[in-house]
């Protein structure tokens, strides 16, 4: 099979966000992506920037175009879904070089040909991670205009997963357990956690992967406390736990396994809290399914953990959604009122930490009438070498 987006769906994405922009009384809508985070933009164009950004302007009269910096075009033209395109200056990479014998275009270009008339309402997606150089220029192309957070729009369609996005997701968590079944074959405690990433690299890309589905986590002994945290020249050690999150992305769609090893034995009070963080876990996956409010399962998560005796012990949880980025709308929380449907994807991610060590057992699903369909499932157990 081959893990890629069709064409057609494409199509349907673009007619489905027209809709929306027709329904809110925009004018326009611009979506924003960097190469750290680029779904939106990918989403509707298959587009991924590198050092610089990008955008996808979607008007009310049914016209769209890519967004892009000075010296992406050729990349653009080849890569990109969406055939009309804007060089515009803004999206430029952060060293801000000026490009004085090149011709750009600007908001005003773009607004003139894809609206024709005067632009009152701008929707804006992305809105977190908006920059203000392209937000000043959107400004002084259309100083009049209102300026309206949007990201509902596209958000909402990217949160239930179509049946070829499945396929794909399901792609890359394959690949993520066979990379961690890999690397528990290899690792030694001679290694350092940076050494370790390279086996997991290695693994990823020589089954399939197109990338990183997030920077792989290594983190062992102390390092283990952060919830969010990068791997150190460090030798990784026995008898100590380590911390593993194995990301592939495969044609735009993130994965992430988690598992807490040790080569040799967990010391006893150690096994016991990554025994109680698995047995939450467990709990977790079997409360969810279609039609459930997400916080009735964030409540059972709370009143799980205060019953088996490690609600100091809880950072967050129980689950935040996956898809394109390893993490993405929406989360499960105690202030979320929405309800789940079928085909939501979410990584089910149960981190508990103490002052010596952290642990983090993360399984991707697919929300089912019945319960899930677990993404990933291997080795979800203690695991020492």
């Amino acid at each position: 099979m081959e893990y890629r987006i069709p064409d057609s769906e494409f199509e349907k994405r673009w007619k489905k966000v027209i809709e929306g922009v027709r329904e809110k009384g925009l004018d326009i809508l611009i979506c924003h992506s960097n190469e750290a985070d680029f779904a939106n933009v990918r989403y509707l164009s298959d587009y991924w920037p590198v050092f610089e950004t990008a955008g996808v302007a979607i008007s009310k009269k049914g016209k769209l175009a890519l967004l892009i910096g000075p010296e992406s075009e050729t990349f653009a033209e080849d890569r990109s879904k969406i055939k009309k395109i804007y060089k515009i200056l803004q999206y430029r990479e952060s060293a801000e070089p000026n490009y004085p014998d090149m011709k750009l275009d600007d908001f005003s270009i773009v607004f003139k040909e894809l609206v024709g008339d005067k632009v009152k309402k701008i929707g804006i997606s992305g809105y977190q991670i908006f920059p203000l150089p392209v937000y000043e220029a959107i400004k002084k192309a259309a100083p009049d205009a209102e300026i309206i957070k949007s990201d509902e729009i596209i958000d909402n369609l990217r949160i239930i997963k179509s049946e070829i996005e499945l396929k794909i997701m399901k792609r890359a968590f394959e690949i993520s357990e066979i990379a961690l079944e890999q690397t528990l074959k290899s690792i030694n405690p001679e290694m350092t956690e940076i050494e370790v990433v390279g086996i997991i690299e290695k693994a990823i890309y020589e089954n399939g992967a197109e990338y990183e589905g997030h920077p792989q986590y290594v983190l062992s002994g102390k390092n283990s406390t952060h919830a969010i945290g990068r791997p150190k020249y460090e030798k990784i050690g026995k008898n100590k736990l380590i911390q593993l999150n194995i990301g592939a992305r495969v044609s735009g769609y993130s994965s992430s396994v988690g598992r807490p090893i040790c080569i040799g034995k967990f010391k006893s009070e150690d096994k016991k809290l990554v025994q109680k963080g698995l047995d939450m876990h467990l709990k977790t996956i079997e409360w969810i399914k279609s039609g459930i409010r997400a916080n009735e399962i964030v409540k059972k998560f709370y009143e799980y953990g205060e019953k088996i005796g490690v609600s100091k012990n809880i950072l967050y949880g129980p689950c935040h959604g996956t898809g394109m980025m390893e993490v993405e709308k929406p989360w499960m929380e105690l202030t979320s009122e929405y309800y789940l449907k079928e085909n939501m994807t979410f990584q089910v991610d149960t981190f508990l930490y103490c002052e010596e060590f952290g642990l983090r057992w993360e399984n991707g699903v697919i929300v089912k009438k019945y319960g899930v369909e677990l993404l990933s499932q291997k080795l979800t157990e203690i695991i020492e070498l």
